[in-house]
């Protein structure tokens, strides 16, 4: 059946496109893409300490997340070569995907396998495995949906990934944590990998999504053709690199600060300094919980069943207010929320294994960044151009994540020297900044709602 305009669609039709094959996939593919995240991130760290690592430790762990932040440096890589057997026999973009799902469901195996109080360098090397996996998946995932379907269905794809997301996340966190519990950490790790195979699965039972050769792409950028037109009397093979260099690096960075001056600058600092906070106690909230006297079970409980739930809601509040208000007058707000909300962690640090405290650190932390996502998200789209909207949405998700995680990997060892409490105040004052900075962009008429969306 054709897809029809969405404003000439009936609700019986609309729904319908809730269960077309393509769109039902980006369930699987969502939940494979969210299962690893947790497992060598804050579920990792929950396992360490209460296999008695110091939290200094934990926190350099946090690092290995910094891979899904620089995981453009090998996107061109994924999306123009070929491996050998793989993607002869399944397709390209299939052909990664299961390569990477292989990688996650080894390492989440070996993981299960190793204790980490006498292997702790050997649960790295794994952790950096699983977390290599995962974001090369994350590669190819977002091209196989970009291109399994036409533009009319993207955003049914979109959402029905982020729900597969979320499920994956529930399943790494108060999943893992709920077997952790109940069985052992190697029990979880074992059914964590065993989950994996629902990612690899999906990939054998879908087609390869059709994709235009090189040439084609390369020859609708005029940059690329002005350079094919100077080199004529280059090598077949040199053309072809920098044709290809020209394309997928100069050009996103050259639209970026043509269209904004010198003000792209900015925007650039303003991105990275826009979660630092939330980003930089991320690794040390388990590790409270677990000193605080909180079993495994009940951190399942609270951070993953009703945290899901407060992140889904604040994710909808944010989009309705955005939608009411626009993106550009929330920004300070949901810059100072992300920011405030620490000191909930700092109140629970005093307050001990105070169950209802956690619970409103919880409900506050889940609600303000599924807010503050959805209203940040919303104002990086504008930002993008549609010429190039994978390259500059990746750098700019890229350039939001590193500076948080970096900070992140000296987190155990602030809290060592200086508390809990202290910890979470100090890193509340690093979101100052960002709320300034989301001040002067909401003013600023340079920033207006039509620049940023053309």
């Amino acid at each position: 059946m054709p897809v029809t305009p969405m404003s000439r669609r009936s609700w019986r039709q609309t729904l319908a496109v809730y269960r077309r094959p393509e769109v039902l996939t980006m369930l699987f593919l969502g939940f494979s893409a969210g299962l690893p995240f947790l497992l060598v991130f804050s579920t990792l760290g929950a396992r360490l300490r209460m296999s008695g690592v110091d939290v200094a430790t934990i926190g350099y762990f946090s690092w290995i997340g910094i891979l899904y932040s620089i995981k453009f440096f090998w996107a061109p890589v994924v999306d123009r070569l070929p491996l050998p057997l793989l993607c002869r026999l399944l397709g390209h973009r299939r052909g990664w995907m299961l390569a990477a799902q292989t990688l996650i469901l080894l390492g989440l195996v070996g993981m299960a396998l190793v204790e980490p109080s006498r292997h702790l360098l050997l649960i790295a090397w794994l952790a950096l495995i699983v977390a290599f996996g995962a974001a090369t998946q994350d590669i190819v995932v977002d091209a196989f949906r970009i291109e399994s379907a036409e533009e009319s269905l993207q955003a049914a794809m979109s959402s029905v990934y982020i729900i597969g997301y979320r499920g994956g996340l529930l399943a790494a966190g108060a999943g893992a944590l709920a077997l952790a519990g109940n069985y052992s950490w190697s029990i979880a790790y074992l059914g964590m990998a065993g989950l994996a195979v629902i990612g690899m699965l999906t990939v054998l039972l879908r087609p390869e999504p059709p994709r235009p050769p090189l040439a084609s792409q390369l020859a609708r950028e005029p940059k690329v053709r002005t350079f094919l037109r100077r080199t004529r009397g280059w090598p077949r093979v040199l053309k072809r690199a920098g044709a290809w260099c020209v394309g997928a690096i100069i050009c996103p960075f050259t639209d970026f600060f043509t269209r904004f001056g010198w003000y792209a600058l900015a925007l650039l600092v303003f991105i990275g300094l826009f979660r630092i906070s939330d980003l930089s106690m991320a690794a040390m909230a388990n590790p409270l919980y677990v000193d605080l006297g909180f079993s495994a079970q009940r951190i399942g409980e609270v951070t993953g069943l009703f945290g899901l739930a407060m992140t889904l809601l604040g994710g909808l509040l944010g989009g309705l207010l955005a939608a009411r208000y626009g993106v550009r007058p929330l920004l300070w707000i949901a810059a100072a929320l992300v920011a405030a909300t620490n000191l909930l962690f700092a109140q629970l640090a005093l307050s001990g294994a105070n169950l209802w405290m956690l619970v409103v650190t919880i409900t506050g932390d889940n609600l303000t960044n599924g807010m503050a996502s959805a209203i940040f998200i919303a104002f990086l789209s504008g930002l993008t151009s549609r010429a190039y909207t994978a390259t500059q949405y990746a750098l700019f998700s890229s350039i939001m994540t590193l500076p948080g995680k970096f900070i992140g990997g000296f987190s155990g060892t602030l809290v060592e020297a200086i508390g809990y409490p202290s910890f979470f105040v100090y890193v509340s004052l690093l979101g100052l900044p960002a709320v300034a900075l989301a001040a002067w962009i909401a003013r600023d008429r340079r920033f207006s709602e039509p620049t940023l969306t053309s």
